[in-house]
Formats: structure tokens, C-alpha cells, sequence
């Protein structure tokens, strides 16, 4: 039987792993860092995704290894540096456009003629965990849309993330022609076109819906989020499934405190805020306001 130590990969068997892999040690330092810097959990079962992207950080880098890697960051003072890039490798970015689409359509029919007919003048919406873009363009499109065709109202969407790459990707507004798909006909031809570079298969959002939205790094586990004026909408979806139950509750709560009174939030169609204290009730799926 071959004892175990800290500098055993995570995934040690008992067999030779052909790769680098990240020691136990390392491992348990690097999943309390991240869940001390943005609320992200990470079980044993993360670490193959950890290793694989942290291997693009070693070259990057110019790292021999994921324990020199490691090593430069815990021991040789290069943490703080590395932070930003650390925090990039382990966000998860799955999005699409139109994605949960119940949600649109209660929106459309629902929430902007109720607004509308309330006399709101300008409507403020925040996509908070944004990823690459689809949630707020999709949210754009519809309420330039709705305020084109009914009058009103005007309005102004809010985008985070804590992953700053993918806010680079996001402000740029050119995706993957197939990644637009879900985009129905009349809005594809009111808000896409053609890329610049014709040699790619991709779309750009119109240049008017992307300064319709601003975006910006956020961290959810911070205890005071800077969005201004109070929110009428806040879409917050498929983010607390990566955090504990208290820090779920503490985000929550600090979301319904950006809404106006009557505001809206959105959360993912898997989430659910069942047993906590907040100041909000359930209006639709996954739907509440702000009491």
C-alpha cells in the first residue's frame, strides 16, 4: 500500500499519471483561494477541468509545471498578480442567445406593457454573471424591439461578469453565425449583420444596441454592488448554482436591494431561493419581485 502524501495528483490511483497534474496540496490551496476570491466552489470531482485550464496559464507563463505554477503563486509572492488571469480560468461561460426563452416570453408579454402602461420613462435592466454576451444582447434586442414598436420605453441594460475576458468578448458584439440561430427573423434583421471580416462565418450586433449596454467587472460576493439607480429588472441566472447556500442567500439579498420597489428578478429555471429571508415574492417561474 503506498501512503499518502500532500504532493500526490488529486487523482492518484495508484498508477502513473502520464500528465502534470496538480498535487493535493496544490489543489486544496488553489479551491480555497477561488472560493475565498469569488464565492465558486470547487469539489475533487473539478479538478481534471481545474489542471486543463490552468495549463494554458503554465505556458502562458512560461511555468515548467503546474507545481512551479503553484509555487510562483503561493510561495513566491505571485498571487496578487495572477489573481485577474486565476479567477478567468476557473468562470464558467456557457451561454446562448434566447436561452430560457419562458422567461423572455413573460417578459414581452407581461413586464414591458405593464411598465409601458405605468408611465416608466426609462427602464433599467442588469445582467449580473453576463459571460460573453448572449443574456444582455438578447435582452437589448427585445426592448428596443418592444420600444420601437409600442412607443416606449427607453431603456438601458447593465452587464457583469467577473471573468474579464469574457467581457472583452462580449463588448466586441461579434459571435459565431450558429450561435445566433436562436435570434428570431425580424430581430436578426433589425440588430445583425455581417461581420467586417467576410472571410469569417460571423454576426455583429448593430453598433446603436451595443451602446445601449454597459459593461463592466463585478464580483457577486462583494458586499456592495456600484449599479446606480434602482433596477427594474435583474437577470441572475444559472450563477447561484457555483455558490454555497449562505453566500446564495447573501447574493440574493443584495440583488433585491438594487431593485426599485415592484422590480423584477430573474433567476435560472434550476435555482431556487425555498427557506431564505428575503424581501421577495414569487410572481412567475423563477420570477420575484421586490415586495
Amino acid at each position: 500500500m503506498i501512503p499518502w502524501s500532500p504532493d500526490l495528483p488529486v487523482h492518484y490511483a495508484g498508477l502513473p499519471e502520464p500528465e502534470d497534474r496538480l498535487s493535493r496540496r496544490d489543489f486544496v490551496r488553489l479551491s480555497g483561494y477561488i472560493l475565498e476570491q469569488s464565492g465558486i466552489r470547487l469539489p475533487d470531482v473539478k479538478a481534471t477541468m481545474l489542471e486543463g485550464r490552468l495549463r494554458r496559464r503554465v505556458r502562458a507563463t512560461g511555468h515548467a509545471s503546474l507545481a512551479d505554477y503553484c509555487a510562483t503563486l503561493f510561495e513566491r509572492g505571485g498571487l496578487a498578480g495572477e489573481r485577474e488571469h486565476l479567477l478567468n480560468a476557473v468562470t464558467t461561460n456557457k451561454t446562448d442567445f434566447f436561452r430560457g426563452p419562458r422567461h423572455f416570453d413573460y417578459l414581452l408579454a407581461e413586464v414591458l406593457p405593464r411598465l409601458r402602461d405605468a408611465g416608466v420613462p426609462r427602464l433599467r435592466a442588469w445582467s449580473a454573471g453576463c459571460s460573453t454576451g448572449a443574456e444582455p444582447y438578447t435582452l437589448a434586442m427585445l426592448l428596443d424591439s418592444f420600444a420601437l414598436d409600442h412607443g416606449g420605453p427607453d431603456y438601458g441594460i447593465l452587464a457583469t461578469d467577473l471573468d474579464t475576458e469574457a467581457l472583452a468578448v462580449a463588448r466586441r458584439g461579434v459571435f459565431p453565425s450558429v450561435q445566433l440561430d436562436p435570434v428570431p427573423p425580424l430581430l436578426r434583421q433589425r440588430y445583425l449583420r455581417r461581420a467586417l471580416d467576410g472571410r469569417r462565418d460571423e454576426l455583429r450586433v448593430v453598433p446603436e444596441l451595443r451602446a445601449a449596454i454597459g459593461f463592466a467587472p463585478l464580483n457577486l460576493i462583494d458586499q456592495h454592488y456600484p449599479v446606480g439607480a434602482p433596477m427594474h429588472l435583474i437577470f441572475c441566472r444559472n450563477v447561484l448554482i457555483y455558490f454555497e447556500r449562505d453566500m446564495q442567500g447573501a447574493v440574493v439579498r443584495r440583488l433585491a436591494e438594487c431593485l426599485a420597489p415592484g422590480g423584477l428578478l430573474f433567476l435560472g429555471h434550476s435555482e431556487s431561493i425555498a427557506g431564505l429571508d428575503l424581501p421577495l415574492v414569487s410572481v412567475a417561474g423563477t420570477v420575484f419581485a421586490r415586495a
